[in-house]
């Protein structure tokens, strides 16, 4: 096809061959595709900013960083076409810059993430409480929140949602030491239980309500999802994100209330969600029966998927063993995660997992919107905590899986043109095609880029290999260039493919069934940990409030995430502001003093250079 028209768009690449005279360079793509770029007049460039930076002017530096080869930029500009040739030319009206020097990122400075949760769980303090002005009070937390944090006006308070916000403010407290996010988490993980917990004492379990509708006084608790996927069912991925928030909570506090929840929410799974004739556990279960096979599910009868399976490692079962160091969470992890590795891949079918199963792990390629259909960002989260599970019991299965998805993620779920990653993909070609087609667009999810920095900054962090990193470089550039509004706080839900912020409808909200700063802040707190501490090679200070003996043995871990044994140590730890020596550093464990009050604890985690 002719391209006789023009358009505008964005062009990722690493900069070459600058001539000063004709204002032109070379500019190679991700992929290793060459286009040159004309600079025009009135050509303007800015530097990657924060959040709560101001602009951060570079035009006066631009001509100096485009005449350093591999810096790497993105070029917004347009393209016009040229007679009787096939590329035309490519105007550049504007340039973003990651850092002030080929391989050199902003985003790998020491401090970059912290910041960074320190801005956006600020900006949700303020959109949902009115903090500081008032005080913290979930019952005014609204699901909906428009892209200026404005209440939307609805009255249903999800559970997932506030659990969710829950993980982000404790993720935000563990990174800065903030009591106000501290608050925010204990606060919210409090009107959880008092107002979505279910204990079943027949059964004696707990599980989660869907949510709750809050019309003055008035509450009305919602048993069943209200979403169409799952009506009138208990989904195993809304009880798993349940138990997100408090958990990550636990892990600064040791409250044990919390850990009875979890425990009795753990019961729910393995007596209700568990196949027990077969392996895995099922996606739903009826509300009346708490059973996965009643007809009454209909296309989520006897089903098994991602979620299921999947999501129990990092929404909690993680966290949780971070926390307890029990072996019985670690069995856990290794079971979902040997599941997945026996069911998951189809490469003799499509470079993408398969997600959808029935009872007996056949596929199903029928169900709902998915259909035979790919979720990029799955993939990518499967690579990245295989890479966590393989640190704590090693086996090839898990790094030749993570390894595989890792090297074919780049050409079918990545846009190696703009920078960024696409959202859901049909997971075969159609016949005579060349390329795995969009489902609906070709936008790009918050979420989706935070998969595919975690995954390829653990992937390099670990096994070192430089295109893992230049992949989590290309995409955290991305992310950072065009997702942070700096207007008006936290990030957007998606961007157009070149970058620029999509604001229609659902997707323009800082707030919704999807959002609710849980994976901005999660990216944030598992950022700073592999880059500065298998990366970068520079100390994390982490933030702990453990309550009095809420701890097991009063022994208090302070493992930012599983990563290669003996790789980092404590150096340095305090309790209540003052210097403490009661700690094993290579266990990563404090003993706690003997007291009656809730102590603060800081500690500087070291890398082994």
């Amino acid at each position: 096809m002719e391209i006789n028209f023009t358009f505008s768009d964005t062009i990722a690449g690493y900069v070459s061959n600058y001539n000063k005279n004709d204002r032109t360079f070379k500019l190679t793509t991700s992929d290793n595709r060459e286009f040159t770029a004309y600079v025009s007049d009135n050509c303007f460039a800015r530097y990657v900013r924060n959040l709560n930076e101001g602009y951060q002017d570079a035009s006066g530096d631009m001509f100096k960083l485009l005449s350093m080869q591999n810096q790497m930029i993105f070029a917004y500009g347009s393209f016009y076409p040229v007679e009787g040739k096939s590329q035309g030319i490519f105007q550049v009206q504007w340039i973003v810059f990651p850092g002030k020097n080929p391989n050199s990122y902003r985003h790998e400075e020491p401090d970059w993430w912290v910041n960074q949760i320190d801005s956006i769980a600020q900006s949700y303090l303020k959109w949902q409480f009115e903090f500081p002005e008032k005080p913290i009070d979930y019952k005014i937390y609204r699901t909906m929140l428009h892209l200026g944090g404005a209440k939307k006006g609805d009255y249903l308070q999800e559970t997932d949602t506030i659990s969710r916000l829950i993980f982000g403010f404790a993720s935000a407290y563990m990174l800065t030491g903030k009591d106000e996010f501290l608050e925010g988490a204990e606060k919210g993980t409090q009107y959880l239980r008092d107002h979505m917990r279910f204990y079943d004492m027949d059964e004696d379990i707990v599980y989660w309500y869907h949510g709750l509708k809050v019309e003055g006084e008035k509450e009305t608790k919602l048993l069943t999802s209200e979403f169409g996927d799952d009506y009138d069912s208990i989904p195993m991925y809304e009880q798993i994100y349940a138990l997100a928030g408090p958990t990550q909570t636990m892990r600064i506090t040791g409250d044990p209330k919390i850990m009875y929840d979890i425990e009795k929410t753990l019961s729910l799974f393995e007596r209700f969600f568990k196949d027990e004739k077969g392996e895995g556990y099922f996606s739903h279960i009826d509300p009346i029966m708490l059973d996965a096979r009643t007809e009454s599910l209909a296309h989520n009868r006897a089903r098994k998927n991602w979620n299921s399976v999947g999501d129990h490692a990092p929404a909690y079962l993680i966290n949780l063993f971070l926390a307890t160091g029990d072996p019985e969470h670690a069995k856990f992890l290794e079971y979902t995660f040997d599941t997945i590795t026996k069911y998951f891949p189809d490469y003799e079918n499509s470079p993408f997992v398969q997600e959808k199963f029935f009872e007996d792990w056949s596929k199903d390629q029928s169900w709902g919107w998915q259909q035979n259909r790919a979720v990029v960002g799955h993939n990518l989260k499967i690579a990245w905590n295989l890479m966590r599970m393989n640190s704590l019991k090693s086996k090839p299965e898990y790094i030749d899986f993570a390894k595989k998805i890792a090297e074919l993620m780049p050409k079918f779920g990545c846009d190696r043109q703009r920078g960024g990653w696409y959202d859901v993909l049909e997971r075969e070609t159609k016949p005579n095609g060349k390329n795995h087609e969009f489902v609906w667009h070709d936008r790009k999810a918050w979420w989706q880029q935070e998969q595919a920095i975690l995954a390829y900054l653990i992937l390099h962090g670990i096994l070192k290999d430089d295109d893992y990193h230049k992949y989590a470089s290309e995409c955290a550039a991305f992310y950072n260039a065009f997702f942070l509004d700096n207007d008006d706080g936290g990030v957007y839900f998606n961007t157009l493919a070149s970058g620029l912020p999509y604001l229609l409808g659902n997707e323009r909200f800082k707030g919704s069934h999807s959002m609710s700063g849980y994976h901005s802040m999660e990216l944030c707190f598992l950022s700073a940990t592999y880059i500065n501490l298998l990366i970068t090679k520079q100390p994390l200070f982490l933030y702990f409030k453990p309550l009095p003996k809420a701890f097991k043995n009063n022994i208090l871990r302070v493992s930012p995430d599983i990563l290669p044994e003996n790789s980092v140590f404590i150096e340095e730890c305090y309790i209540n502001d003052q210097l403490y020596y009661d700690f094993d550093a290579d266990k990563l464990t404090v003993n706690l003093p003997e007291t009656d009050k809730q102590i603060r604890v800081k500690v500087k985690i070291s890398p082994r250079k």
